[in-house]
């Protein structure tokens, strides 16, 4: 993988030769760098060697898997599901489709592949995939992750606290948009490639080749298409398909309060952040509105199914409201000053950031932040343009930003100018049919949202270092824990989904991994039997355990997954009419309705992160490794399952590892 001599002997002589080349060269291009900047240090939040999309052009393609190894990998996750007799039934079906339809149709997407080398061959499914569901946006599809406070109470004041996340925000935009925010790169080994000899090196090399430069440090770029999305865009919802939208040329923030909206602009005529005083002064004065909550708050109808949302945004701009939409689809993006008080309720505030009342939230733009009245604050996004790789990387660095260098500090004063004339509050004109409309989505939004549980676990007793010290994977572990709690609860085993980016591939979004495994499986039975294997034979279940996950895990992020493989064939024998029995197998089916829906997103800036599960009887698990505790947010629907009994299990479960790693000293 992946480069030629050519390429490596060029790349080791500039490293051979970097101390000969004269000093006063070097200072030139660290010149000529700065005066292509405009602005001063408040209109960026980086200022990277490297450009920013340097190592887009050359970043390597999706691979889409061998058909052999597809089925292979199809049949060991269905044979964890199924019982014998089903699973010789899917072995035949699976089988006659690798020699027949599917090695037709696995032709047919490669030559599809190869006419579209620009991107990838999932994109343009995956993205009619969201956009073509009808369900509604928040719960469904929309996650929120929320941030750890800020360790100076001070900053925490809603106001100021969303002040300074808006200036680190535009920070960040302006930054993405100059091409000198740093580029996503993982490090293997950060020690030894995390350095100004790497970014000196690839720099210099052309965009069409420098990843290879980046891959002979053992560091690997990753796929930053997905962040120009991040700002002025928002979905619009249309009968049959949404569609993305988005305008770079507004310079107005959107706010909304009391399920009222808000615009100023925060980008002046030069282009240029205006003064963090002026901003402050913009949002006390919306803080300060005196106006009685909205008698029927629009933000409402984005709860809706999407047909019934683009038949009445249809009705909206048909009464004059076209306008009002257009500022709001084009915002840079959207702040929720909301009047909920937290008060240290984490499962108040998972319940608030992922749904809330609707009252106070536009679920179709790309973000959101929200601030609660106490200042917690939190990032709810829309889920068809990105993951949570770009939302991740925004969600730190405005953190870092907002908590390290703030603009604005709690003895700031506003600037002098008159608010008045720099806000703008957006008015719905509605008749009595609009009205009616806005009572009945706020009532069948009501019904849903309330439908929802939220449960959190937090096991005290080990987390990441443990682990380590005992070699085994973390994830693994964690995985292992869910397979565990619902073999307790329900003495079977479901269709299990974890989320993986793909994102070291060029438009790479996502894969499957399926942690429920022959060897889960086995851990599981024998944890629970009445006569229990020794120590070191349980231990050496969860070496196991720990060693398939790693290998699915690797196969996942390197696309080599079956999840999406299938995906395509689907969609591709579809458009041929095609009409395979492995897709009418019940057991596609039943792999495909992910009863434990799981995913993580790390980071020290994150306090809580969740999302609603992906079918009524199953469980959406965000879950959380650290180095000395491990901790689950579940969200179930009663009665369909029980989410307070599952965290029961699932302690349980972590008990009996812990049990096993800790045993196996003796």
């Amino acid at each position: 993988m992946f480069c030629n001599r050519r390429l490596k002997g060029c790349v080791e002589k500039l490293i051979s030769h970097k101390e000969q080349l004269h000093v006063q060269n070097w200072v030139y291009l660290n010149k000529q760098w700065k005066s292509s900047v405009a602005g001063d240090d408040y209109q960026y939040l980086q200022r990277s060697k490297v450009p920013t999309f340097h190592f887009q052009p050359s970043l390597p393609r999706l691979p889409i898997p061998a058909l052999e190894k597809t089925c292979e990998r199809y049949l060991a996750a269905q044979q964890a599901l199924l019982p014998e007799s089903s699973f010789e039934k899917t072995k035949k079906i699976v089988t006659e489709f690798e020699k027949n339809e599917g090695k037709k149709l696995h032709e047919k997407l490669i030559n599809k592949d190869k006419q579209n080398k620009h991107t990838s061959y999932i994109t343009k499914p995956w993205f009619d995939m969201y956009l073509r569901d009808r369900i509604p946006l928040p719960i469904n599809y929309n996650p929120s992750i929320a941030f750890v406070n800020n360790p100076e109470k001070h900053y925490n004041d809603q106001v100021l606290r969303a002040s300074n996340m808006l200036i680190s925000s535009l920070r960040f935009m302006k930054s993405l948009r100059a091409e000198i925010l740093d580029p996503e790169v993982y490090h293997l080994n950060p020690k030894k490639s995390d350095t100004e000899l790497f970014k000196t090196i690839t720099r210099l090399l052309p965009s069409s080749v420098s990843w290879y430069g980046a891959y002979l440090f053992k560091a690997f770029p990753l796929d930053m298409s997905q962040y120009n999305s991040l700002f002025n865009a928002s979905r619009i919802p249309e009968i049959g398909k949404d569609r993305l939208y988005q305008d770079v040329n507004t310079k107005h923030v959107l706010v909304m309060r009391n399920g009222h909206f808000y615009i100023f602009d925060v980008i002046d005529k030069n282009g240029n952040i205006v003064p963090p005083t002026d901003i402050l002064a913009c949002m006390k004065y919306i803080a300060a509105d005196t106006t009685p909550p909205a008698q029927h708050p629009v933000g409402v109808l984005t709860t809706s199914n999407r047909d019934v949302w683009a038949k009445n945004r249809k009705k909206l701009e048909a009464i004059g409201n076209s306008d009002v939409l257009k500022a709001i689809d084009s915002s840079v993006f959207n702040i929720s000053l909301d009047s909920v008080a937290i008060n240290e309720d984490r499962d108040l505030l998972v319940h608030h950031i992922l749904h809330a009342d609707g009252h106070n939230r536009w679920f179709d733009k790309s973000f959101s932040l929200l601030f609660t009245q106490d200042g917690y604050a939190a990032v709810n996004f829309e889920h068809s343009w990105g993951d949570g790789v770009a939302v991740l990387r925004y969600f730190n660095d405005i953190f870092n930003d907002s908590s390290k260098n703030p603009r604005l500090h709690p003895d700031s004063q506003p600037s002098n100018i008159d608010p008045s004339k720099c806000v703008r509050r957006l008015d719905f004109k509605l008749d009595s049919e609009a009205e009616n409309i806005i009572k009945e989505a706020n009532a069948e939004y009501e019904k849903f949202y309330k439908s929802l549980n939220v449960d959190i676990m937090e096991f005290l007793t080990f987390g990441r270092n443990l682990c380590k010290k005992h070699k085994i994977s973390p994830d693994s572990v964690m995985q292992l824990g869910f397979q565990l709690a619902y073999y307790k609860q329900n003495g079977s085993y479901a269709a299990t989904y974890e989320s993986c980016s793909t994102a070291a591939f060029k438009h790479g979004r996502t894969e499957t991994i399926r942690p429920c495994t022959l060897a889960t499986k086995a851990f599981c039975e024998a944890v629970t039997r009445r006569s229990k294997p020794s120590n070191a034979e349980m231990r050496e279940l969860i070496n196991n355990c720990s060693k398939v996950h790693g290998e699915l895990t690797k196969e996942a992020a390197m696309g080599q997954g079956f999840d999406r493989h299938l995906f395509g064939l689907r969609l591709m024998a579809q458009e041929e009419g095609m009409k395979p029995q492995i897709f009418e197998d019940p057991a596609y089916a039943t792999i495909n309705h992910n009863v434990l829906s799981t995913s993580t997103l790390f980071s020290n800036a994150v306090y809580a992160g969740a999302f609603g599960p992906v079918v009524k009887d199953g469980y959406g698990v965000g879950y959380s490794i650290f180095d000395e505790r491990l901790g689950a947010i579940v969200t179930t629907y009663p009665p369909n399952r029980n989410g307070a009994d599952f965290g029961k299990c699932l302690r349980s479960a972590f008990e009996d590892i812990h049990g096993v790693l800790e045993g196996s000293k003796s």
